[in-house]
């Protein structure tokens, strides 16, 4: 199997082409390959595919390191446009793509300036899914802690917790507990968000099934969209500080496309013999 190795401001992956490929990918296999002493090592796998309505590009499939099909991944798409572009399969700059359950429109102004329509934004407790609602704001109790959070849909779920100081969190503890709790059927992912200024904040995130990551575009386009909502973030283009860097989100508030440019950055191509793997 052929691939290539690539990273969004740290948060890594790999992609291959599946449409020369023609790989079954099971859970067994990538759990295998994502070792990161025995196998190749990544967050995410990418699977490129051709699109199943003539509309689109390119349908794209994403798979967490322990094997699960999710449906979105910011920085992954960044890296997915700019693979397209490298490997010269296709000649435009705007490009049309779908996930399971969700359709992008990724503009390719450079490789370090890539931009996705990541949608509108959905704050419906059910479509997230979230099935606990206490008085007018959620929270979940720990022990005596009683955590207050904001949740939404970016077409993965994502749990945003306001803090004052991202030092003093056990993001790696509380991330996991709060991933796996009953409220999340799905589970979901969960980010820490300091705000610094009306425009500016630090995030740490814990990705469901991964744990804390380098970085999340989904996860940074969450934060900010609750910022916005919550009107303690101005809606005009906000700075997103990661562990692995920095990403822009723009978004005007509800019934509004939200946009997130960022880097993508190409390692390596590689081949393996996937045999060994299975």
């Amino acid at each position: 199997m052929k691939f290539s190795k690539m990273h969004g401001l740290g948060n890594d992956f790999i992609i291959i082409n599946n449409i020369i490929e023609k790989i079954r990918f099971t859970k067994q296999l990538i759990i295998n390959l994502s070792n990161r002493y025995l196998g190749i090592g990544f967050d995410q796998l990418l699977s490129i595919e051709l699109p199943y309505n003539k509309n689109y590009d390119f349908h794209y499939r994403i798979f967490n390191s322990n094997g699960n099909e999710v449906t979105q991944c910011g920085n992954g798409v960044r890296c997915f446009a700019y693979y397209l572009k490298k490997k010269k399969m296709i000649n435009k700059n705007k490009i049309k793509i779908k996930t399971n359950n969700k359709k992008m429109l990724l503009e390719i102004i450079n490789k370090n300036n890539i931009k996705v329509n990541m949608g509108k934004p959905n704050f419906n407790k059910n479509f997230i899914p979230f099935i606990k609602c206490f008085a007018k704001n959620y929270y979940i109790k720990l022990k005596k802690i009683k955590i207050k959070f904001d949740t939404l849909s970016l077409g993965n779920p994502h749990c945003i917790i306001q803090v004052n100081n991202l030092k003093k969190i056990n993001v790696n503890f509380l991330g996991y507990i709060i991933s796996k709790h009953i409220s999340f059927p799905q589970g979901v992912n969960v980010s820490f968000m300091e705000i610094k200024k009306t425009n500016y904040i630090k995030l740490r995130v814990y990705e469901r099934d991964v744990g804390e990551t380098k970085s999340c575009g989904s996860a940074a386009c969450a934060a900010v969209a609750i910022g916005i909502k919550k009107k303690i973030l101005s809606n005009k283009k906000v700075k997103v500080n990661l562990p692995g860097g920095n990403l822009y989100i723009k978004y005007k508030g509800l019934k509004n496309n939200l946009y997130m440019i960022g880097p993508a950055s190409y390692v390596y191509d590689g081949k393996i013999n996937i045999k060994k793997f299975i």
